[in-house]
């Protein structure tokens, strides 16, 4: 049976459909948006994930007879709303960013349409989903652009709840890790799995040795071994003698991780386990993981900094109201004027202009209406960037599971070749392309 998502809610978000249902306001057809007023941590860009789990979400977002029970009994909408409640379906419809896609400051990463009762109850299950899931992708691609065309493993399940561990492992494989720890992830989302053994494999055994013949017993000479646990030249003596010269992999989890990364390549080399590859571990960010581009390491496993955001643990996304019907059918942009929370109303359409393949603008056009939306989506030497999310209530089949996984991952290695230099470096920083925005 499918845990319902409907109380993943705000109280507020239900207290606002109470008094909606009471007024006759509720069944008024709008438009909410989902956007990030700016980069959080001074990011040069961001990066959408989230949006296949989101879809699954709304999906079961369904009020059972338990979720009605919680709320009648504690008294927190009355009865007509209950009723309301028992029959809920989101049947609008979600337009948006794909998953995998760059996006910078005001872009529409989600745009819900439908009445304000059913799209307004969205507002948190959208919101924790996206600004989590979309942090950890940010994160991840950085690291993704220091290690360059070496391969990342997320391996950050320990310093994360369980469920945000699984989403952790899925949104840092879109940005452009190879591999994660979390066999959920695997077994969910098809994250290719990897993992060997822990510092206990070792403290196991009576020596060193003892646990490395074991494990090379159990799984091949291509496994990697850990090096650390005592004395790191003594561990790669060892490990060589034990697995040969052509052990697959030694793994390095403490030191100075430049310094200690040549001195066991030299040592490698001398041993004559020239094709033995080193990965390196221990409270990795990105700047560390820059600061390893001359060092002789094959490979990186990142846990704390890629689940945690590396700091920035949520995007920063907002969900408003940007336009709704009046009483003759005719669209109304609406706005929050309010001071460093403004929001810009009105429908809108996003584009990436770019110039001989390489992005130089966020155009977002606005109107009332959506014939002058498509009017707008010739503009030249632009590429559209929302595209059909949900329609009727459906979600868009294959943004969802495995597949859906696998196509923001293949998309987003797309659009980061559209970036400018200037985007890939890791200083804190305005974002890398301005939003600039047409009014039609």
């Amino acid at each position: 049976m499918t845990r319902s998502t409907a109380l993943h809610t705000d109280r507020y978000e239900l207290t606002m459909l109470d008094a909606g249902l009471r007024d006759g306001t509720a069944q008024r057809r709008c438009v909410f948006e989902v956007f990030g007023r700016r980069l959080s941590g001074g990011r040069r860009f961001g990066v959408v994930a989230g949006t296949g789990r989101l879809l699954d979400a709304i999906r079961d977002f369904r009020f059972g007879d338990d979720e009605l029970r919680y709320l009648r009994d504690n008294r927190i909408v009355d009865a007509a709303t209950l009723d309301f409640l028992a029959g809920y379906r989101f049947t609008g419809s979600i337009t948006g960013y794909r998953e995998g896609e760059i996006y910078f400051p005001g872009s529409p990463l989600l745009t819900i349409e439908g009445t304000f009762a059913e799209a307004v109850i969205l507002e948190t299950l959208a919101l924790s989903v996206l600004n989590f899931d979309s942090a950890v992708a940010t994160a991840a691609a950085r690291m993704s652009v220091a290690a360059g065309d070496r391969p990342l493993a997320e391996m950050g399940s320990r310093r994360a709840g369980e469920e945000s561990a699984v989403a952790a492992a899925r949104a840092a494989y879109i940005a452009g890790f190879s591999a994660t720890s979390n066999l959920e992830a695997g077994r969910r989302w098809a994250v290719p799995t990897m993992g060997t053994a822990a510092h206990a494999w070792t403290l196991l055994h009576d020596s060193e040795e003892d646990a490395f013949r074991s494990q090379i017993a159990a799984v091949g000479t291509d496994t990697t071994l850990l090096i650390d646990t005592y004395d790191i030249p003594e561990g790669v003596r060892t490990a060589v003698r034990v697995a040969g010269t052509g052990l697959g992999g030694v793994r390095i989890d403490s030191g100075d991780l430049p310094i200690v990364a040549g001195e066991v390549r030299a040592l490698l080399d001398e041993l004559g386990a020239t094709g033995t590859r080193i990965t390196v571990t221990s409270d990795l960010d990105e700047y560390a993981i820059a600061a390893l581009a001359a060092s002789p390491v094959d490979s990186y496993g990142v846990g704390t900094s890629v689940v945690t955001g590396s700091g920035v643990p949520t995007a920063g996304l907002v969900f408003k109201l940007v336009a709704r019907a009046d009483a003759d059918g005719s669209w109304v942009p609406v706005a929050k004027a309010s001071a460093q929370k403004a929001s810009h109303g009105g429908r809108k359409a996003a584009f990436r202009t770019l110039d001989a393949g390489t992005a130089t603008t966020e155009l977002i056009v606005v109107s009332d209406g959506f014939e002058e939306l498509a009017t707008a989506a010739q503009h030249p030497d632009a590429r559209a960037l929302q595209v059909p999310l949900m329609v009727d209530g459906e979600p868009d089949a294959a943004a969802l599971g495995p597949n859906g996984v696998g196509a923001a991952r293949a998309h987003h290695a797309r659009v980061r070749e559209e970036l400018p230099v200037r985007a890939l470096a890791l200083s804190r920083s305005d974002p890398a392309l301005p939003t600039e925005y047409m009014e039609v």
